[in-house]
């Protein structure tokens, strides 16, 4: 019993904090999730990012349908991003494989980095 206890604590908590950072900010659950994925869930870093792409999927619609209840969505200005997006996520897609873990982290770390500093100078 104690057993199936800790399979599922730390993932379910590790998913917690994604959601949680996603419907605070609207986004960003990733950046929380693959850490913890690789920290508490054991995962190694590629299986991370791919699960991490899995998990915050559903997050983002959730996310998406609770601002679009209170009317926080503006479908027009969303629209070009969308396009931007689906090209760039079809591009990081296929890259994925192809990419050395190293630089892989490396990128990730800043990106990470980048979000820390926009968020506390502006």
């Amino acid at each position: 019993m104690v057993q199936d206890h800790k399979k599922w604590l730390r993932p379910a908590l590790a998913g917690g904090a994604a959601g949680l950072v996603n419907g605070f900010f609207g986004g960003g659950g990733g950046m929380v999730l693959v850490p913890l994925l690789v920290l508490w869930c054991g995962l190694d870093q590629r299986k991370a990012f791919a699960t991490s792409v899995a998990v915050i999927l559903p997050l983002c619609v959730l996310s998406a349908a609770i601002y679009l209840f209170r009317g926080g969505v503006d479908f027009t200005a969303a629209l070009p991003y969308l396009a931007g997006g689906l090209l760039g996520g079809l591009l990081g897609g296929k890259l994925f494989k192809r990419l050395n873990m190293v630089w892989l982290r490396r990128l990730f770390a800043l990106l990470l980095l980048y979000g820390g500093v926009r968020a506390l100078l502006f």
